[in-house]
């Protein structure tokens, strides 16, 4: 079936978030409001008529998938390429951190951000290379016309640009739980409907990302 929307979830709140630490492949866990931001989300998702439920299966992001899949009575597919950027020797650090301790390379990242490679980690193309190849399976072989994808801010910004030409990388912010959503239209290009969308939380905070390169 073509696929006519897509609905980009980011995973609750853990609490790194919290400390503003870069968590990449790390096993973070949701924390209370992170639950909670999840929960709310689900209240919602059955409204917009989702049909498919696709994950990346770090572990934030399944718990999401679960508990919003739980509300669906879908099973979600978890793909290992819908993964949050790793970051190497910088897990765990924060962005002052990251200043202080790896100046060149923190530099280096200002020159070059799509291709600056985090010390044992991935550099933004990295990224856009295996999400590119994560939507080509998706999108051809989806059940219906409504699928969401929970991913992570890097792996939702470079797929966004991907399916969006033209959109820049840094084109909103990302937070907790909040709903980007793509729609299709009749000549097959792709736009953006809503970006960052936190509107289901009804007041409670969601954390918007902080990336190496967001300065």
């Amino acid at each position: 079936m073509n696929v006519k929307r897509i609905i980009f979830i980011r995973p609750g709140e853990t609490d790194w978030n919290r400390q503003s630490r870069q968590q990449g492949w790390v096993a973070a866990p949701l924390d209370a409001r992170g639950v909670q931001q999840a929960e709310k989300l689900a209240k919602v998702v059955p409204s917009i008529g989702v049909g498919a439920l696709y994950s990346s299966d770090l572990v934030r992001a399944k718990q999401t998938a679960e508990i919003v899949a739980n509300r669906l009575g879908l099973t979600p597919t978890f793909d290992e390429r819908l993964r949050e950027r790793a970051v190497g020797e910088w897990q765990g650090l924060t962005l002052d951190e990251i200043r202080d301790w790896y100046p060149r390379e923190h530099m280096a990242l200002q020159y070059d951000p799509d291709h600056f490679c985090i010390p044992g980690g991935e550099s933004r193309m990295d990224v856009q290379k295996r999400v590119k190849a994560a939507l080509a399976d998706i999108l051809p072989n989806a059940p219906c016309e409504t699928i969401a994808i929970i991913s992570h801010t890097t792996a939702i910004r470079m797929s966004v640009c991907l399916l969006v030409p033209g959109k820049e990388v840094n084109f909103n912010p990302v937070a907790n739980t909040s709903v980007t959503t793509l729609a299709r239209d009749q000549g097959d290009a792709w736009r953006v409907v809503a970006a960052d969308d936190t509107l289901h939380l009804e007041g409670l905070e969601s954390t918007a990302v902080t990336e190496p390169e967001d300065d």
